[in-house]
């Protein structure tokens, strides 16, 4: 794995597509690294502090390479465009730490948490994919039955939190955590057919 201050392909702060209003792509932070990451054989201060970011809106992974005076812990929103970041770039599951990938989970239910309209909307909106399969079938352990159950309530009227959803359509009890589950798979699985939440760079 390159280097995130070296790396050809690192952004300079004009990619990536986690903007809200003029500020950069946001991140939130997996894992921080002060004294660089361990394979790397350079010398010490020859080495950036690295650390591994989550997209907010995209889901994409990054390594970042952080200023020397960045004042960052795991979970802080930061702004790839920011003063705290020098480089960064793109990244898959595998690339990610220990630590950063066990903290995926819990980024991803924070953004959810924090803004659940965008979420909610995914019920209100979802639609079919090929004549077969609708992005409602994506969502884990939805089959033909609460698919029909979603679409049958929103022609009502759209929903407006989780919890409504639950208990406006029968059997689906967990309608949060089966897009937090489906978001994991995504940002986990780099061979998967269909994307729905997990923008992926061509």
């Amino acid at each position: 794995m390159g280097d995130a201050d070296a790396d050809e392909n690192a952004g300079d702060g004009n990619d990536g597509d986690d903007t809200g209003g003029d500020a950069g792509p946001i991140v939130v932070l997996l894992d921080v690294l002060p004294n660089g990451r361990p394979d790397d054989d350079r010398p010490q201060h020859r080495k950036s502090p690295v650390a591994y970011g989550l997209g907010v809106e995209s889901f994409r992974l990054y390594e970042l390479a952080l200023s020397e005076d960045a004042d960052v812990s795991v979970g802080d929103q930061i702004d790839l465009d920011g003063d705290a970041v020098g480089r960064y770039r793109e990244v898959t599951f595998d690339d990610l730490t220990r630590n950063a990938a066990a903290e995926v989970e819990y980024a991803v239910e924070d953004v959810v948490d924090r803004d659940e309209e965008r979420f909610v909307d995914f019920y209100n909106e979802a639609g079919p994919i090929t004549l077969r399969l609708h992005q409602l079938n994506l969502l884990p352990g939805i089959g033909k039955k609460l698919r029909n159950g979603v679409l049958d309530e929103r022609k009502r009227e759209p929903f407006e939190s989780f919890e409504e959803v639950s208990e406006r359509v029968p059997g689906l009890h967990r309608p949060r955590e089966v897009i937090v589950d489906r978001i994991v798979e995504e940002i986990r699985e780099e061979d998967l057919k269909y994307r729905t939440f997990v923008d992926r760079e061509a």
